[in-house]
């Protein structure tokens, strides 16, 4: 590691190792590394905590943390990530040292120059989340089947929302999935199952495991 990444530091909330929750790789043991800050305030937002503080870390040390978990499959997340440019040469190291790499992104910030051996899972803010008119909707042409949409639905017009934007940009052929999940202790999951079962959604289904096991405990 030379140059520019020798010297790149990033604000970390915690770096950690659980099962992914949610998303393609549901279930499988993963280090989740955790950047501080967030531009946007979500309503149901579950990681406030990581608005801010945080430890600076050199992109070095990040690595070695990492790497001290001997698990391979790596999810950077936030707060959100992409508001540290720093977090671009994070998720490049990463795939360098061979490693199964996903991203945890608003679509709030521009993903064109996000590494593409990572898998973006870019989650677009349906109206209930208060934050849907900063969803940038140019990033809709850097998506490949490698990467993931997510929607998370307060309400049946957030769930009316998500599959207008299923059609409008053709996202069942454009990416590898694309993911309904309800707010947690909000939105009925039966509900919204039953609602994309009558209607034929072209969309997985999913629950947020780690909240199941865990709750909202910070490090899992």
């Amino acid at each position: 590691m030379t140059g520019e990444s020798t010297v790149a530091q990033l604000r970390i909330t915690e770096i950690f190792h659980s099962l992914q929750g949610e998303a393609r790789s549901v279930g499988l043991p993963t280090v989740f590394v955790r950047l501080t800050g967030c531009p946007l305030r979500c309503v149901w937002c579950d990681t406030e905590y990581a608005f801010a503080g945080g430890d600076l870390m050199s992109l070095a040390e990040v690595m070695e943390v990492v790497a001290g978990f001997g698990c391979n499959r790596i999810c950077v997340t936030g707060g959100e990530p992409l508001a540290q440019p720093e977090c671009l040469l994070l998720l490049t190291a990463l795939c360098d040292a061979g490693c199964e790499v996903s991203l945890e992104t608003s679509g709030a910030l521009s993903i064109a120059e996000v590494d593409l051996r990572v898998s973006r899972v870019m989650d677009l803010k349906c109206p209930d989340s208060g934050e849907s008119h900063r969803n940038r909707w140019d990033n809709m042409e850097c998506l490949t089947p490698h990467d993931q949409v997510k929607f998370v639905l307060a309400s049946r017009a957030d769930y009316d929302w998500a599959r207008f934007k299923i059609d409008e940009f053709s996202l069942a052929q454009r990416v590898g999935d694309v993911l309904f999940s309800p707010t947690h202790g909000g939105l009925s999951p039966r509900e919204l199952a039953e609602w994309m079962l009558s209607d034929g959604v072209n969309a997985r289904f999913q629950l947020q495991l780690h909240k199941l096991l865990w709750n909202d405990e910070p490090g899992h």
